[in-house]
């Protein structure tokens, strides 16, 4: 599936890709409306039609993933709420032992991630990710998502990579297509981003289920 000599850069995604996507899931499709139906002393249904209306306005844009975008909007102290069950932030069972391979055989790696940097930091928090993946890019620092073209140059300009010699590892069949129109050449899908749910096919990149499936890394 995979030439490792032909690559030297290896950009990872971090929710759904290295950790597993049940945290976040539970938390924007569960517990949240929860929190907001208590807070607007409206039903869960009245909250979860509200919540999808603000989510419909941002979708594929930097503010859906903004954590003060939605303490704004909402009303509520996300940072605060996402602590709570922070217990549910772990890798995805292949995680540490990939990220130790591609350390061992010195290849430049970074975590790219469209969660705001507050995010990434419980993340840290909660797990020894900053050892096994010291470099590591909030999206928001660049001012676009990595549904951007934007996103891409300014990547590059920060963290010089050859775009025919770099792999790109995502759970977001979009976001692979936005890294492909960019020129990355190697793109990777997660099909099991979410322990909790089924696996789904991607249609236009390569799939795996495990890191475990490529070649060794020599």
């Amino acid at each position: 599936m995979l030439d490792w000599s032909a690559i030297d850069t290896v950009l990872l995604d971090m929710d759904g890709t290295l950790l597993d996507l049940r945290y976040d899931n539970d938390f924007w499709n569960v517990q949240l409306k929860r929190h907001y139906a208590n807070a607007q002393n409206i039903t869960i249904a009245e909250a979860e039609a509200r919540i999808s209306a603000e989510f419909q306005k941002v979708a594929g844009t930097l503010n859906w993933y903004c954590l003060d975008y939605w303490e704004q909007t909402l009303q509520l102290p996300i940072r605060k709420l996402k602590a709570q069950t922070a217990e549910l932030i772990v890798f995805r069972p292949d995680t540490p032992n990939f990220l130790t391979a591609l350390q061992e055989a010195n290849k430049r790696v970074a975590i790219i991630t469209n969660a705001h940097p507050d995010a990434l930091a419980l993340k840290n928090q909660q797990l020894p990710l900053q050892s096994l993946c010291p470099v590591q890019f909030s999206t928001h620092e660049f001012g676009y998502c990595k549904e951007f073209q934007e996103l891409w140059q300014r990547l590059q300009n920060t963290f010089p990579f050859d775009p025919e010699r770099t792999l790109f590892v995502d759970d977001g069949e979009h976001i692979l297509d936005s890294a492909k129109e960019f020129g990355i050449r190697y793109t990777l899908g997660i099909r099991n981003p979410d322990s909790a749910l089924p696996a789904r096919d991607f249609q236009r990149h390569p799939q795996i289920n495990s890191f475990d499936e490529l070649p060794k890394l020599g």
